[in-house]
């Protein structure tokens, strides 16, 4: 699954979130867990949304989510958003994520991407209308 061609570049462009992955989040074979890294990928999808919103939001569907390569213990993680579709109560948004690792010979991989739905809710946790942007 890992190969030196998949090496990339960042997006010029900056990250919403920047983590690094975690020995206590990890399996014990040294892999990021999948649970761990679809929290992320919600923090930083939520992001947007929530400036969107101008309010809270509620996460409400994960569109697709594919997991291209595996992350490491390690890796600094950078989660990279863009608002795709908004209606009249809700906010997709596709999240790319990408990992730096080994600084003595730097490698840059997408590993994994995202689309989530969140809608926007009111003080009563009710779905409320997006104001005019």
């Amino acid at each position: 699954m890992h190969s030196e061609h998949s090496t990339t570049t960042l997006p010029q462009r900056e990250p919403t979130i920047r983590v690094a992955a975690m020995p206590s989040d990890a399996n014990y074979t040294g892999d990021i867990f999948g649970g761990w890294l679809m929290g992320q990928v919600d923090i930083a999808g939520s992001i947007p949304a929530v400036h969107r919103a101008k309010g809270r939001v509620a996460t409400i569907a994960v569109n697709s989510f594919v997991f291209k390569e595996p992350i490491f213990v390690g890796d600094l993680v950078s989660f990279y958003t863009r608002i795709v579709k908004v209606g009249r109560t809700s906010v997709t948004v596709d999240v790319e994520v990408y990992v730096q690792r080994d600084p003595a010979n730097p490698t840059c991989h997408k590993v994994t991407e995202a689309t989530l739905t969140y809608v926007a809710v009111g003080e009563d946790r009710r779905p409320r209308a997006l104001p005019p942007d």
